[in-house]
């Protein structure tokens, strides 16, 4: 999972409120419970350093208070009225430094009511230093916690060839 060098012809100057190449505004969830979701993930973005930035009756949101153009994540009530329900290969990753925070990040999201999808380790099949973890929500959405350098020494889990 390398990323790919800046196309030739592409710009370098700064796209939004200075950043440069940012691609991702906020990804959202559904969930059928907020109380629910805002149970899970607020520990989560807590072990993360990620804090929530708002809320009402339809949406919880977390995100970096004093950057509005930072990338955010939402839960929220399905706006149509309809049925929440998990996306078949709808994934966020959540970029975290370091292999002990993941499998921290691991354990708060299990001991919150989060189902496992492929416990933490490396996955050397994506790349060397690819460690990650997966999990769910319990609402069903999919989750992953990744580092692209984890140091070689970090085991692979018995799950890691399957994710």
């Amino acid at each position: 999972m390398r990323v790919a060098h800046q196309p030739r012809g592409a710009s370098a100057e700064p796209t939004v409120a200075g950043e440069q190449n940012k691609m991702i505004g906020y990804t959202m969830v559904g969930t059928s419970d907020l109380a629910k979701a805002r149970a899970f993930y607020s520990p989560v973005f807590a072990e993360m350093g990620v804090e929530e930035v708002f809320s009402d009756a339809q949406v919880v949101s977390w995100g970096n208070p004093a950057d509005e153009t930072a990338p955010r994540f939402f839960a929220c009530l399905p706006f149509d009225g309809a049925p929440a329900g998990a996306g078949n290969g709808a994934m966020t990753a959540f970029l975290v430094a370091e292999p002990a925070r993941i499998d921290r990040l691991y354990r708060i999201a299990m001991a919150g009511g989060g189902s496992d999808e492929g416990p933490p380790g490396l996955r050397p099949h994506y790349s060397a230093g690819f460690y990650a973890a997966y999990v769910r929500d319990p609402d069903g959405n999919k989750i992953a916690f990744v580092c692209y350098d984890a140091a070689a020494g970090a085991a692979p889990s018995e799950a890691s060839q399957s994710h």
